[in-house]
């Protein structure tokens, strides 16, 4: 049985018969008969050594010596400075790393744990009730260790203040009770409202999802260790916490509760924001804010009419009037342009 006599077989019957009928396997036949391969290309010359380079048996020292009883705990660094006392020279520290990083010994010893990327949240808000922004915050009780809890949560256009809360402690049954109120008091519509938070206990509580889901009402996280994420929320506190007559320390929970009133009153109805053309949340979360603009345009007009003399460059106008509020605009101006009108429903 030779390969000639199912090469002439095969150019009657075929090659598999002819396999077939000879007991050869076909595969054999094929792999026998395989033509030449083609010419490999020549091979790379050999990289030149490196005249700086250590030598095998000086990475070999300097191994030996970081694996030896003194040293096989301690870091390259302290294994330098004690040799380098002693009049010992091996190898710099980076090299120490870069030797032992070849021989696969510069590892993480603790298990990591990997999460896979968060999504960074962007919403935006044309008009009040589209997107709310909610926080705690501790206030110093009259002892050490001990505080008092501000549940706060405002709306991102109108910077207006909704709903607060002051309790003793910080639980997600109450931050549900509080939510559930607030968008009572607010008339707030099945899916029609974002609320962002961070990721502290009870804003990723399962009360508080369940509840948000029960009343249609869009979920929104920061990022992990991303305070920007959450600004209007981190702003008002700052706000808060460095108003004149803010004390170290609360005595009591009345004390604390009767400053919150005041301080909110004012925030609300007092406060002129410059996020919101100097206007204040109030004005702007009731729908005052067009009527305020003309008649600041008003007086601004009969100014220059008095004195047109004094306004050298243009006929004043009043700060405009906002129209987004955005937690991470996009980078593309473009998105901006025309804003969902419930940016937040890709977030659920």
């Amino acid at each position: 049985m030779t390969t000639a006599a199912i090469e002439a077989l095969a150019e009657l019957v075929g090659t598999r018969a002819a396999c077939r009928a000879m007991g050869r396997p076909q595969a054999t036949h094929y792999r026998n008969n395989r033509r030449s391969a083609p010419p490999a290309s020549p091979p790379k010359p050999a990289p030149k050594p490196q005249p700086r380079a250590l030598a095998t048996t000086e990475r070999q020292e300097i191994l030996d010596v970081l694996h030896s009883p003194r040293f096989c705990d301690v870091a390259p660094a302290e294994v330098w400075a004690s040799l380098i006392d002693e009049g010992v020279y091996l190898a710099s520290v980076s090299t120490m790393y870069r030797v032992l990083r070849e021989a696969g010994e510069v590892t993480e010893r603790r298990a990591q744990a990997t999460h896979p990327a968060r999504v960074k949240p962007e919403l935006c808000a044309t008009e009040p009730r589209q997107t709310w922004s909610w926080d705690i915050t501790k206030l110093h009780g009259p002892a050490k260790w001990t505080y008092y809890y501000l549940y706060v949560i405002i709306d991102i256009f109108s910077r207006y203040v909704v709903g607060w809360m002051l309790a003793p402690v910080e639980s997600s049954e109450l931050a549900r009770a509080f939510i559930a109120q607030t968008c009572a008091a607010e008339g707030i519509d099945p899916e029609t409202l974002t609320l962002h938070a961070d990721n502290g206990s009870s804003m990723a509580s399962k009360p508080v999802a369940f509840l948000l889901a029960d009343l249609g009402v869009t979920k929104s996280h920061s990022r992990p260790h991303v305070s920007n994420d959450n600004p209007y929320s981190e702003a008002q506190f700052k706000t808060l916490k460095y108003r004149p007559g803010f004390p170290k320390a609360f005595a009591s929970m009345e004390q604390a509760r009767a400053f919150c009133q005041e301080f909110f009153a004012w925030y609300n109805l007092e406060h002129h924001h410059v996020g919101l053309g100097l206007l204040t949340p109030s004005d702007v979360h009731h729908g005052r804010a067009a009527q305020l603009h003309e008649a600041r345009a008003g007086v601004l007009l009969g100014a220059y009419a008095t004195h047109p003399e004094r306004f050298v460059r243009k006929v004043p106008t009043p700060p405009e009037l906002p129209t987004q509020s955005w937690i991470n605009r996009p980078a593309d101006p473009d998105a901006g342009a025309a804003p969902p009108p419930h940016a937040g429903e890709a977030l659920r």
